[in-house]
């Protein structure tokens, strides 16, 4: 067995990608984030601490395939009340609904290490389309053998198109919460042997 990075990369429309394959989602080096706004004034940034996620890269690369799993009650936004309130009923109801799901639908090339990445979000038993911006950050292998690479990944979605519509309206006008939430996701994807 040969030990070259070459071995399990390959050149795909002027990049370096990995070989065909399947990897997983690193759990030491990922970051599942999103940000709201509060109060129309501010952004509260979180995420959720356990996700999982198998990327199966085809021989053609446009053939390839995403499913993540989140945790809801992993949710943390640095605040106890705060985030036991976002996995309540009022939000994500956690208890009834333990996991946010993602599936790929498809894959488009955008330009240089840019890509969309179609897909099927399930938030709170509903499921809706959306589409992923990534970043192809590169590939390489890690001092312990692992071949790797590294990804980021971005999307805004409505958070009442999946059913949560709890908010408080301000006397000075507007909302508590913002309607519009940036999903935010950077990651290492490790080769399975």
């Amino acid at each position: 067995m040969t030990s070259s990075i070459d071995a399990v990369t390959r050149d795909w429309d002027g990049l370096t990608i990995p070989a065909a394959g399947t990897y997983v989602l690193d759990a030491a080096h990922k970051r599942v984030g999103f940000v709201a706004r509060h109060m129309m004034v501010s952004k509260v940034r979180g995420e959720f601490n356990e996700a999982t996620a198998t990327i199966t890269i085809a021989e053609e690369p446009l053939q390839s395939s995403v499913v993540a799993t989140i945790q809801a009650a992993s949710i943390d936004t640095t605040q106890d009340d705060r985030d036991a309130h976002l996995r309540s009923p009022e939000f994500l109801d956690a208890e009834q609904f333990p996991t946010l799901e993602f599936r790929s639908t498809g894959v488009k090339s955008r330009k240089g290490n840019e890509f969309v990445l179609d897909g099927e979000l399930t938030v709170k038993g509903v499921t809706r389309p959306v589409e992923l911006e990534v970043e192809f950050e590169g590939v390489g292998r890690s001092p312990f053998g692992q071949d790797i690479f590294g990804f980021s990944a971005s999307t805004e979605i409505d958070r009442e198109e999946f059913g949560l519509t709890w908010n408080v309206a301000l006397e000075t006008g507007g909302v508590l919460v913002g309607k519009k939430i940036k999903i935010e996701i950077e990651g290492e994807a490790v080769r399975q042997a």
